[in-house]
């Protein structure tokens, strides 16, 4: 994930004004119902709304300012989210089980919003977004319906097919969900999201599109899959940062790990350097040929205060057992 400040063109110094300013002139040339015919353009306007989660809020922004969270809003070694971990930041809460979340959907009457709770993630913290949204698209005020946020093309539906474009969480996108969507003719659809699903796939509802001279059309639904606060997709594969104590690398130590589905304990062996990657068979994202693997790594982390009977320790060893890890590099 690139700096939220280079995603959105700005410089530190910019203003919330001219960040949301910046928002809405990228959603309108970023958003997938312009660029149908991109692939990426799904991944381009998840990676957009990112941004402007982590900018378009004034203590997440501080919170990046001062390196406590990264460009996708993880917060740095402060424990797992969802797994009872860390007592800073939380940039990734709109996954928990109890998020709530804002869905959207966009037809001849404009975006509709709804706010529903539960198992989120698929368009968790993105409530901001309505009113910059609307004014991007020159849309009007809608009211509050139910159904799964999505972004639906009637303009150019040739044919009677109709285009829509929804996010989902990684964790859906590895267990598979339904979600009910509201089309613009106002009838609910349940659609039905396949386990492994990858980002940009499309799935198609026969005779759910517009009507059009020979019948209603298809219902073309890109999904893309929304940045998560602790993993990160790497093809099949899932990688997670494993932040672990001084005292657990030394002296090996029994860790918890989460996954996708529920954490897993894994032995870490003394003199563990920072930087090891430990890889958990089957434990990754669905594939054709099984489930890919997750890559826990490593990373030691020293205690958030300074400790005197540490320091005096770590001179002692340097006096006495120095050692030299870039030797040779």
């Amino acid at each position: 994930m690139r700096d939220p400040y280079e995603v959105l063109g700005l410089d530190r110094k910019a203003s919330s004004s001219d960040i949301k300013s910046a928002f809405r002139r990228s959603a309108k040339k970023l958003h997938p119902d312009a660029n149908k015919s991109d692939p990426k353009a799904a991944a381009r306007f998840a990676e957009l709304n990112t941004a402007y989660e982590i900018l378009g809020d004034e203590h997440k922004r501080k919170a990046f300012d001062r390196g406590e969270i990264d460009a996708e809003g993880k917060a740095r070694f402060r424990g797992f989210e969802g797994f009872g971990g860390g007592t800073g930041p939380r940039p990734g809460a709109g996954f928990g089980p109890e998020a709530e979340f804002e869905t959207f959907s966009f037809g001849p009457e404009g975006f509709t919003r709804a706010t529903r709770r539960g198992r989120g993630g698929a368009g968790a913290g993105f409530g901001g977004f309505e009113d910059i949204l609307r004014e991007a698209f020159g849309a009007g005020g809608g009211s509050r319906r139910g159904g799964a946020r999505a972004a639906f093309d009637t303009e150019d539906a040739t044919g009677g097919d109709l285009a829509a474009a929804i996010t989902v969480s990684l964790p859906e996108a590895a267990s598979g969900t339904t979600q009910r969507l509201r089309l613009p003719s106002g009838k609910d659809v349940e659609v039905k999201i396949p386990a492994g699903i990858t980002n940009g796939q499309q799935i198609r509802l026969r005779g759910q599109g517009m009507a059009g001279p020979t019948g209603a059309g298809d219902l073309l639904i890109t999904v893309s899959i929304a940045p998560h606060a602790t993993f990160t997709l790497d093809g099949s594969d899932v990688r997670v940062d494993l932040p672990i104590t001084l005292y657990e690398a030394v002296l090996g130590a029994k860790v918890r790990v989460p996954t996708l589905d529920r954490p897993v304990e894994i032995a870490v062996p003394a003199g563990t350097s920072s930087g090891r990657t430990f890889r958990l068979k089957g434990k990754g994202f669905p594939a054709k040929a099984g489930h890919g693997d997750l890559l826990a790594t490593v990373r030691i982390v020293l205690p958030g205060k300074n400790d005197a009977e540490l320091e005096e320790l770590m001179r002692k060893w340097r006096s006495e057992k120095a050692y030299d890890p870039r030797k040779g590099a």
